[in-house]
């Protein structure tokens, strides 16, 4: 008998240029009086947190900022905010930035509604997520983690060196997703890259991992061909607002296909290095996801062949093996036209390889991937990532 699994999102999304201006009148439709927003130093110095206050202010609403999020944000800064949560008298959090300022948002969110520590809340089944979190509303400023619409959050413990997952119930989703791409306007080209391939990343792991479900396939392929079709022009036209528009859905669309489970190998493996060396996680994913993906697409040829055509690859009279090599092709291709960092330039090193394997290997993002795992089968993709960065 087939397993019965569910797709469930709870975030109400709504996605268009402006859509941030609408940050008050949807905080006061959940009811939020008081708001705390939660964000980083970046976001404030480049003056765009006036885009998330500036709303409350025009509706004399008041509301008390949380800044100290900090990229891989760790278990520290979550009960720092809680506390600023708790002793602010909020009802209500916004997340403004990126993947990290999200993460740390609905976090606060778990502490506020279920108390003690995010320590508390690493991944397990069951889950130990009891309440679900206030009302929270997400707004991406870049493009690519898909937070804003996930279920998770991920959360790094520096005693252990390691990240962990908090969530996979829709307890810890978003109650609503303001998604405008004119907030992703500035975004710097490295972070484009990063950010955007990691949409990409969502997508093609989901799509092919041991939980796929039709509903979530069909999302995950509609932000691969936005990925295909934008990703380059928003890397080297920043205001190019077609494509910023595009990746903004490719963000959304990816995240979407994770649904309440999980990934494969390239999250396992970034999101277990993340934990070494505090680098993006977006750059970090991408510089594994190709040699991954070589080694996965015998798993499943006629899924990455449909990847292949995703992607904008011709396989017109091609074998289903020919074709799932070229979604290899293109991800290579795509990876250094959007110049991602090598993982020796960002600080890793070939003698790691060993301590980086055994990590991924006890990520449980190992029981999703496409073709079985083992400690050995790590060290191969490692050599060979780094290989290809030589």
């Amino acid at each position: 008998m087939p397993t019965v699994r569910s797709f469930v999102i709870p975030t109400v999304m709504k996605h268009g240029l402006g859509a941030v201006q609408t940050l008050a009148d949807e905080a006061r439709a959940l009811g939020i009086k008081r708001p705390l927003i939660v964000t980083d130093s970046g976001i404030v110095k480049a003056g765009l947190l006036e885009r998330a206050t500036a709303p409350f202010k025009a509706a004399n609403v008041g509301y008390a900022v949380f800044d100290r999020v900090a990229p891989n944000p760790p278990i520290a800064t979550v009960d720092e905010g809680a506390a600023v949560y708790a002793s602010e008298k909020c009802d209500g959090i916004v997340g403004f930035g990126g993947g990290s300022a999200m993460d740390t948002a609905k976090s606060i969110g778990v502490v506020a509604a279920n108390g003690g520590s995010i320590l508390q809340y690493e991944w397990a089944d069951p889950q130990p997520i009891k309440n679900r979190i206030p009302p929270t509303i997400c707004v991406p400023t870049t493009a690519g983690t898909g937070s804003e619409v996930t279920l998770w959050a991920v959360i790094t413990d520096p005693n252990r060196h390691i990240k962990f997952n908090v969530g996979g119930t829709p307890h810890i989703g978003a109650w609503v997703a303001l998604i405008d791409p004119e907030l992703t306007l500035d975004l710097p080209p490295a972070v484009t890259a990063g950010t955007g391939m990691d949409a990409l990343a969502h997508a093609i792991e989901c799509y092919t991992c041991a939980y796929a479900q039709p509903l979530p396939d069909s999302v995950a392929l509609n932000a691969m061909e936005y990925v295909a079709k934008h990703l380059r022009v928003a890397f080297a036209q920043g205001h190019n607002v077609e494509a910023r528009y595009g990746m903004s859905m490719a963000a959304m669309l990816g995240a979407m296909a994770y649904g309440t489970e999980s990934a494969g190998a390239a999250h396992a493996m970034s999101q277990s290095a993340g934990g070494v060396h505090d680098v993006p996680h977006g750059a970090l994913t991408t510089r594994v996801l190709g040699p991954v993906m070589e080694y996965n697409y015998k798993g499943e040829p006629q899924k990455f062949a449909r990847i292949a055509q995703a992607l904008g690859e011709d396989i017109r009279g091609l074998s289903v093996w020919d074709a799932a090599e070229k979604a290899v092709d293109a991800v290579y291709r795509l990876t250094e036209d959007v110049e991602i960092p090598t993982l020796q330039e960002l600080g890793f090193k070939r003698e790691e390889i060993p301590h980086l394997a055994e990590i991924a290997f006890k990520d449980p993002q190992t029981i999703g991937n496409p073709r079985d795992l083992s400690l050995k089968s790590y060290v191969q993709i490692y050599e060979r990532t780094f290989e290809m960065g030589e």
